[in-house]
């Protein structure tokens, strides 16, 4: 029976995505390009691409929810020290200065002192992620952040994103029980589903985390504290059609593929070594501070007598010490500076669309 209920979702998937996504070598429409259709996007679409530059913005006036997550591993080979530390310190930070409220209503605190619903598992950090956007509209503020391990595995989804084929992993507390979550699942759950006019800002204080969000621009400070910014998207684009790939609309594919999460941990992830490139894209202002670029660990650092996470210790003390009217590329800049002579990871900011970071004040 439920070999019959297998082979009934892969059909009905792969019609829907025209991917073979059980590896029979076939799929049910027929071939890759025929189930993609409409999906494709053109290489002269592709290089002229919406920056989303003049899309709204959220004013931050609306309401505002928070989800933390803190993870320090106890008893394990791998037990950090500062994450829970740095959840309590995060808290003070957004409740104190940007008005957001600690009732269980607004705030979710999942760290791994605690049990049952509070526990940082993965179901449980999933569920928070769906809880923050939940109802999410015009003028909301949403803060999300996490302190704990990252990591990077192969990307092996039939679609991919990764220009350097790795995914980048948050490890909840049941991890080897249950598994990570993977960058495409975190973009899928809080990024996607957002309106226009929405702001997510997330810290997040774990290695490899420069793209865990899947963002399309990243914005990098240099030596000199010069902040680069840069357009993922056609980086990704330009690595694609000199592989000879497809190109594939990422909210196109994201609606065929609406049962498509359960039905590839059903099947499995298929390794395609021509499978297409999703270009992604986002409404809402998502904001993203990362505490390292990709390939590189964030510190778990001892500072003022107290364990932290070297992240989110710059970010609290780049506003004290420098005051609430920054712009983003003068915080980034700031944070930048507070590490780069004690560590070498390299804090990193990414957005969901083009945004006037050197002008705009930050808001929460």
């Amino acid at each position: 029976m439920f070999g019959m209920f297998k082979k009934a979702v892969s059909d009905a998937a792969e019609k829907a995505t025209g991917l073979d996504l059980d590896g029979d070598g076939k799929t049910s429409d027929g071939g890759l390009l025929g189930g993609l259709g409409d999906m494709v996007m053109p290489a002269s679409q592709a290089q002229d691409l919406d920056d989303g530059f003049d899309m709204p913005v959220s004013d931050c006036t609306g309401n505002k929810k928070s989800l933390f997550v803190g993870i320090n591993y106890f008893g394990s080979s791998a037990e950090l020290r500062g994450c829970l530390n740095d959840v309590e310190n995060m808290k003070a930070f957004v409740t104190s200065n940007y008005g957001f409220s600690d009732d269980p209503a607004h705030m979710r605190v999942l760290t791994d002192d605690q049990s049952g619903s509070s526990s940082p598992t993965r179901d449980n950090i999933i569920a928070g992620m769906r809880w923050l956007i939940e109802g999410a509209q015009p003028g909301d503020s949403l803060f999300f952040h996490y302190s704990g391990h990252g990591g990077t595995q192969q990307d092996d989804a039939p679609e991919s994103d990764e220009i350097d084929g790795q995914d980048e992993t948050l490890i909840p507390v049941d991890y080897q029980s249950n598994g990570v979550i993977v960058d495409d699942e975190i973009h899928q759950i809080l990024v996607a589903p957002l309106p226009a006019a929405v702001r997510l800002t997330a810290v997040m204080d774990c290695c490899h985390s420069g793209s865990i969000f899947d963002l399309p621009y990243s914005y990098r400070v240099n030596g000199s504290l010069e902040v680069q910014e840069t357009d993922n998207r056609k980086a990704a684009i330009e690595a694609a059609l000199k592989a000879g790939k497809q190109l594939i609309d990422g909210d196109k594919l994201g609606a065929a593929m609406s049962a498509g999460s359960a039905v590839l941990s059903l099947l499995g992830p298929k390794s395609q070594p021509s499978r297409p490139v999703v270009i992604r894209k986002s409404l809402a202002d998502v904001i993203q501070f990362s505490g390292c670029k990709d390939e590189q660990t964030s510190a778990d650092a001892h500072i003022g007598g107290q364990h932290t996470g070297a992240m989110s210790w710059a970010l609290i003390t780049a506003f004290e010490q420098n005051g609430h009217s920054q712009t983003y590329t003068q915080l980034l800049g700031n944070i930048r500076g507070l590490l780069q002579s004690k560590y070498t990871q390299v804090p990193q900011m990414s957005s969901g669309h083009k945004m006037n970071m050197t002008n705009t004040q930050f808001i929460m």
